[in-house]
C-alpha cells in the first residue's frame, strides 16, 4: 500500500473539480446574444482556475479518508491573467476503496455577471492524483439556463487547474 498526503491530493482533485467551472467567451459575452431564438450552439474555450480558500471536513475524525469526508473550496476564475468569476463547491467522498484511491462526487455552482452554471460529477483520486476529472454541466439561470456539456480538467498545481469547457446552450 502507498503512503500519501490525503489532504493535499485531495484538496488539489477538489481544485482540479473547481477549476472545471467556467465562463462564456468574451466576445459573446459582450455581445449579450441569447440563445432563445437560435438553435443549440457549442462554445469550446479554456480557463485557469484558481482555489483562494479549501477546507477538509473530517466527518469521523480517523486520521485518514473516509466514506463522508467533505471538501468546501472557493476562489476565482481567469483568462489571460483576469478575473472574470468566481466558484464554489463541495465534493464529498463516496468511496475509499482500495487504500491509497477514493472516489469524490462534487457539486458546484459558478457566478458570473449574465448568470450561474451548475456542475456535478464524480472522478476518481490515487497516490498519482486524479485521473481524468470530466463533468456534466447540469443548468444554470440567467443567459445560461439552458446550458448543459462538459468540462475537462488538468490540475497545473495544488491550486490552479487549467480547464476547457464544451458548453452547448
Amino acid at each position: 500500500m502507498r503512503h500519501f498526503n490525503f489532504k493535499r491530493i485531495a484538496l488539489g482533485a477538489a481544485t482540479g473539480f473547481a477549476a472545471l467551472l467556467f465562463c462564456p467567451h468574451p466576445a459573446s459575452a459582450a455581445a449579450g446574444i441569447s440563445s432563445d431564438h437560435y438553435p443549440p450552439r457549442e462554445e469550446v474555450f479554456q480557463l485557469t482556475a484558481q482555489q483562494t480558500q479549501g477546507n477538509f471536513i473530517d466527518v469521523d475524525g480517523s486520521s485518514g479518508p473516509s466514506q463522508g469526508d467533505e471538501f468546501v473550496i472557493t476562489g476565482n476564475l481567469l483568462r489571460g491573467g483576469v478575473t472574470v468569476g468566481t466558484y464554489s463547491q463541495i465534493c464529498t467522498l463516496t468511496r475509499t476503496a482500495p487504500a491509497d484511491e477514493f472516489d469524490l462526487q462534487c457539486a458546484a455552482d459558478l457566478a458570473l455577471p449574465l448568470g450561474q452554471l451548475t456542475v456535478e460529477g464524480r472522478f476518481t483520486v490515487t497516490g498519482a492524483g486524479p485521473g481524468n476529472i470530466d463533468l456534466a454541466i447540469t443548468g444554470g439561470t440567467g443567459r445560461y439556463r439552458t446550458a448543459h456539456g462538459t468540462v475537462h480538467g488538468d490540475n497545473v498545481s495544488d491550486t490552479e487547474t487549467q480547464i476547457t469547457v464544451r458548453l452547448i446552450r
